[in-house]
């Protein structure tokens, strides 16, 4: 299975391309839908373009998603960094339930090393929405293991932190080892420049993987700027790019976008 994640925290001026609203995110729903996706993870925006965990900006974003690309599996996010108090993320959590079913999240992730991140696991199955689990490190993996899957949970997300491709694969084999068998599918994805390492290495070993804006603003051999969703999932599919599309890249990052991540707004802790 491939994931699209087509914004994540990224700062909502880091690229153009990059889609923030509910219409964009629909529009990218919509296409990378017709190349066989089957999974949407989405950092829903309020209209200050801030990230929100609100019912409000968290319907919009679904219901806009829903209509484009109505059999596509919606996910968002639950991270700290949205809202920092685990009693306010499980509140929120459990006003989405008062959402219409086609603006109601299918799945929601949910990170491992963040405080209160059970109590979070079970607001969202308390709602009949399914848990993607946030494993960042071996260290992750471990608690993890001895904490148990919680109910609900669809899936676990390997997910590879470190940027070096030279070393980003080495360390998606040790979250791997750390974490062993488990009950229920892992999607292993990089980030940055382990991005397309990491997910070469999911697709040679048969793992649920994903690619999007979220995870790299560039193509797989990180001298030029995507123009959009579409073009990095048809690379990760191994399909051919348009003309059109190949004719709107833009070289690599210019001297304003020069060292920007906006993967993660906040320390590993």
């Amino acid at each position: 299975m491939l994931q699209c994640c087509p914004n994540g925290a990224r700062p909502a001026d880091v690229y153009p391309a990059v889609p923030m609203t509910p219409r964009h995110l629909a529009r990218d729903a919509r296409a990378v839908a017709a190349l066989g996706v089957t999974s949407f993870h989405v950092h829903p925006r309020d209209t200050d373009g801030q990230e929100s965990l609100d019912p409000g900006p968290i319907g919009a974003v679904v219901g806009a998603i829903r209509q484009a690309a109505p059999s596509m599996e919606i996910g968002v996010t639950t991270a700290r960094w949205v809202e920092p108090d685990p009693f306010k993320r499980t509140d929120l959590v459990q006003q989405w339930s008062r959402l219409p079913d086609h603006a109601r999240p299918d799945v929601a992730s949910v990170n491992v090393h963040e405080r209160g991140w059970e109590i979070v696991c079970e607001a969202l199955d308390s709602v009949g929405i399914g848990i993607e689990l946030g494993v960042w490190t071996t260290g992750d993996a471990v608690q993890l293991k001895q904490a148990g899957v919680p109910r609900g949970t669809v899936r676990v997300l390997a997910e590879v932190t470190v940027t070096d491709p030279d070393t980003a694969v080495a360390e998606a084999v040790r979250i791997l080892k750390a974490l062993g068998p488990m009950s229920v599918p892992i999607l292993l994805h990089g980030e940055e420049g382990g991005a397309w390492p990491v997910l070469d290495y999911a697709r040679r070993n048969n793992l649920d993987t994903r690619m999007g804006f979220e995870d790299t603003l560039k193509g797989p051999d990180g001298t030029w700027l995507a123009t959009g969703n579409e073009e990095l999932v048809r690379y990760a599919l191994g399909q051919a790019v348009s003309p059109r599309l190949a004719e709107r890249r833009r070289p690599g990052w210019g001297p304003t976008l020069a060292g920007l991540r906006g993967i993660r707004p906040e320390p590993r802790r």
